[in-house]
């Protein structure tokens, strides 16, 4: 049997307000290739298929074109809900859906109750909120390694009668990496389900972090199908292509447009003809200039019309000044002050003017309001 294993989808997401929907259609067409490619009988779907829990309309258009194609190229699919994802929208004709071999997982007490192919058993744990069932079963503790080993007891249970096991689930399992466009989980201050509470079954398909890592032989992330963060640099996107028994292979996805961090001086990011390659990148800038350059972002553009993100960093600036007193004072002096402050040098005369007169006009709408 061989599984596709892919998880974080978050269709509709946005990066830095670069809608992601027609990169998010093109990893969509690489899964539907994978499958016909590789005769893939399984995709199982870990976790976070939409970004949030209202999705939009496009999002959900996008998901449904995705599981008819990969229904179409002849593989079933497993899909549990995540923490971005409304499990009750999701969960919408999922009995309908059973009976075309697309199995959706949102609720609870579903996670031991397996979708049997070829009697390879796939159990789908979605994201668990312990809260909400501490109480229903009873749980020792409000963790989530309380709920998930409450899950896995049941599974392990239940596995024993079937040729093999597949789990998936959507969690924080320690010693994972996370990045920075991950969704805090954590309960009390305590996130982590151990490694051992997935022991027992033959594989587990894990979401919710974003780089695909490998936990043990068995126990994997595939991470998202995208860079959803600039701390995701340097990730390799993809699924896992797993056969039973056997060591899995890591699929890399399309990169429809990677992702780069640049720092330096401005006017050496802009000359250098080693930053050539960066030219098609979504960018995140770090200008360690002494002084703020006027213009930075444009000036970027013009080389980079991808920078998304700009920040300071000076080298060898002169200290903080000491607070400057505003009370009492003109908006406009006191404007004028912090622009000299972060700039190191005078507002031009046109910026001054432009200034006054937004203050102005702002003072005026407040009189009318």
């Amino acid at each position: 049997m061989r599984i596709l294993h892919t998880s974080d989808w978050h269709l509709g997401r946005s990066f830095h307000r670069e809608s992601l929907l027609a990169a998010q259609a093109v990893f969509v067409d690489h899964l539907v290739e994978t499958v016909r490619a590789e005769r893939v009988d399984v995709v199982a779907v870990a976790g976070d298929v939409y970004d949030r829990a209202l999705p939009p309309v496009d999002a959900v258009a996008l998901l449904d074109e995705a599981l008819g194609r990969l229904r179409a190229a002849g593989a079933r699919v497993v899909l549990i809900s995540g923490n971005h994802d409304s499990a009750l929208r999701l969960r919408f004709g999922s009995a309908l859906f059973e009976a075309a071999g697309v199995h959706v997982r949102t609720a609870p007490d579903q996670s031991w109750e397996p979708v049997l192919v070829d009697d390879v058993a796939f159990y789908g744990i979605p994201y668990l909120e312990p809260e909400l069932v501490r109480a229903a079963w009873e749980l020792p503790d409000r963790g989530h390694t309380a709920a998930i080993t409450h899950a896995m007891t049941r599974i392990r249970a239940d596995a024993a009668r079937h040729r093999a096991s597949v789990v998936l689930s959507h969690c924080f399992v320690t010693g994972g990496q996370a990045s920075d466009s991950e969704r805090d989980i954590s309960v009390g201050g305590v996130a982590h389900v151990p490694l051992t509470a997935f022991d027992g079954v033959d594989y587990v398909a894990l979401g919710h972090l974003h780089g695909r890592q490998r936990m043990s032989e068995t126990v994997r992330y595939s991470g998202s199908p995208l860079a959803y963060s600039f701390s995701e640099v340097g990730h390799v996107k993809g699924s896992w292509l797993v056969t039973l028994g056997e060591e899995a292979d890591f699929v890399p996805a399309p990169v429809p447009r990677p992702v780069g961090r640049l720092r330096g001086d401005l006017d050496d990011l802009l000359a250098d003809p080693a930053y050539t390659r960066y030219e098609d990148h979504w960018l995140q800038v770090i200008l360690t200039d002494a002084v703020r350059p006027k213009s930075a972002m444009d000036r970027l553009r013009a080389r980079f019309p991808h920078t998304l993100a700009l920040s300071f960093d000076p080298v060898g600036a002169t200290p903080a000044a000491q607070p400057v007193p505003v009370s009492g004072r003109p908006e406009a002096e006191v404007a004028l002050d912090f622009v000299r402050e972060v700039r190191g040098e005078p507002a031009a005369p046109e910026e001054e003017d432009l200034l006054r007169q937004a203050i102005e006009a702002s003072r005026v709408k407040e009189t009318m309001a």
